[in-house]
């Protein structure tokens, strides 16, 4: 049964962040496409990397990759920290493209370099992979870490199984109304609360937890954390390990490129900057903040084998709510829960809302009905938005008990689309000679491929190689496809003047540093 002081500090703080995002967005024209969608191109650079983290972590990183890390130490760390080099791609290459074209969706480029078929395919991909794979997952693991603290199903008399659904109920009907109701810039301004509320709850895990190990000193504790299972502090992976350290080259920077540079849920934060300097310094600080990161959901799970040891492999996913029981005090336990409710929502209702707005754009406007005026474009969003919620709340019991995990889990399912629309993304930049014929093919040959090799024969091989084996073959099908059905048309970036594209004087500087500090890690945990 939770404390009334824990319900309180729960309550409060979730009620703070909903009203907080209410008065900064009661004036918001919502009514209009780019009002509801892209939070009327009015996003700062803080506003920005607030909402890219927050959208980025969530639960199925607090729970799942915490859990990884337990049993497999940092070699999962390439996950985060890799991140920062392809989020200096999107500030310093694609960002700029996208504002120049003045896009609302990623989707739209595909129909400016190809045609508007591959829009729509992508477009489905998008939401179906939106649908089955990373809302359900992460609205599962937010239930996982509530059900934890709160005990839910003792509470209402249940079953944990259905002390779980109830959870993931209300936690999915409350990021409904943020995403249905406020639009974008509800969501990046709660995301923002949030975010803050995460990095410092955060913190507080592991710092409370080495305090406690070192009889008052942090750095004592992590020294006997250390030295119990030094092991787990190396960063390079094995062959057999669960990220090998090879994978950094070959499928994992195709998928950080697609995460960070073409994903409509990271980039349509982007997408709403108020012009391109506020875009590049949202881009850059969301990559200082993913060096930082992993000391909130990779260090704790390391710490949760010291106190845990092995008794917990069985069921890894359980070890971060379980460290949180452990070491935080009973009047923090609600501002806990309150941060990881606002991961969840953060996550979710980004994912809502890009949703939404890939189907209202791309699918409703272009192919069901052209001359839809705005308000009834908004309308459509926040049905998508409703229906999409609906599915994930069903669908999220579904995951439960993954074999390595749900970090791996989420990973491995987002392998069926991310990556081959990364290949005819790329190849639409890269690769001039690459039709639509081409690039649709390898859409399908990429999928077969990878639904064939991961998930029917299981062949031995690590799913992120097979990522780089399926961009390679993707790019082949393409140059094969486009020899018998070449390029009809040219492709050029035409500026549509929506916003001022002038650059932001630091960016060559934070990249360079961001560069320097990432391949620093790998010298120095390596040698562990």
């Amino acid at each position: 049964m939770p404390t009334f002081i824990t319900l309180s500090t729960f309550l409060g703080f979730t009620l703070f962040v909903a009203l907080f995002s209410w008065y900064k967005t009661r004036k918001s024209a919502l009514n209009t496409q780019d009002g509801y969608f892209l939070g009327g191109r009015s996003l700062t650079g803080m506003v920005i990397a607030g909402s890219m983290i927050m959208t980025n972590i969530s639960t199925e990183h607090l729970v799942g990759m915490n859990g990884s890390s337990y049993k497999n130490g940092f070699v999962i760390i390439g996950w985060e920290v890799t991140s920062a080099l392809a989020l200096i791609a999107a500030a310093v290459f694609f960002v700029p493209k996208y504002l120049k074209m003045g896009l609302t969706t990623i989707p739209q480029y595909l129909e400016n370099r190809f045609d508007a078929s591959t829009r729509s395919l992508v477009a489905v991909f998008l939401i179906v992979s939106f649908a089955v794979t990373l809302l359900p997952i992460v609205l599962y693991t937010g239930a996982i870490n509530l059900e934890s603290i709160f005990q839910v199903s003792q509470w209402l008399g249940v079953s944990k199984e259905e002390g779980l659904f109830y959870t993931v109920l209300a936690v999915g009907g409350l990021g409904s109304v943020y995403a249905i109701f406020g639009g974008l810039r509800a969501v990046a301004i709660s995301d923002t609360v949030n975010g803050y509320g995460l990095l410092i709850g955060g913190l507080v895990i592991p710092l409370i937890a080495l305090i406690s190990i070192g009889g008052g000193n942090p750095l004592d504790g992590l020294v006997k954390v250390f030295e119990n299972s030094p092991e787990k502090f190396n960063v390079i992976g094995a062959k057999d390990s669960v990220l090998p350290f090879e994978t950094l080259f070959t499928g994992l920077i195709i998928n950080q490129l697609y995460f960070w540079c073409m994903n409509q849920t990271i980039i349509q934060r982007s997408l709403g900057a108020k012009n391109l300097i506020e875009a590049q310094k949202g881009l850059l600080f969301t990559g200082v903040l993913k060096i930082l990161v992993p000391l909130i959901i990779v260090l704790p799970g390391v710490i949760g084998f010291y106190y845990f040891g092995e008794s917990l492999y069985h069921d890894q996913d359980s070890v971060y709510p379980e460290l949180v029981k452990k070491v935080l005090p009973m009047g923090f336990a609600g501002f806990f829960a309150a941060v990881v409710m606002g991961a969840v929502l953060s996550t979710f209702n980004s994912v809502l809302n890009s949703a939404a707005t890939i189907f209202s754009v791309d699918v409703w406007k272009r192919l069901i009905r052209k001359n839809t005026k705005d308000s009834t474009l908004v309308f459509v969003g926040k049905i998508t938005s409703t229906v999409l919620a609906v599915s994930s709340i069903v669908l999220a019991p579904m995951v439960a008990r993954a074999p390595e995990g749900l970090y791996q889990l989420l990973q491995q399912l987002n392998g069926i689309f991310f990556i081959p629309i990364a290949s005819i993304m790329l190849a639409g930049f890269f690769l001039k000679k690459i039709s639509a014929a081409g690039a649709k093919a390898a859409l399908f040959t990429g999928l077969a491929f990878y639904i064939i090799t991961v998930f029917i024969l299981k062949v031995d091989i690590h799913f992120v190689h097979i990522w780089g084996i399926e961009f390679i073959l993707n790019v082949v099908v393409m140059f094969a496809v486009s020899w018998f059905y070449p390029v009809n048309k040219d492709f050029h970036t035409i500026d549509a003047g929506v916003l001022d594209l002038q650059e932001w004087k630091y960016t060559k500087l934070v990249s360079a540093i961001l560069v320097i500090v990432t391949i620093l890690i790998y010298i120095l945990l390596g040698r562990v």
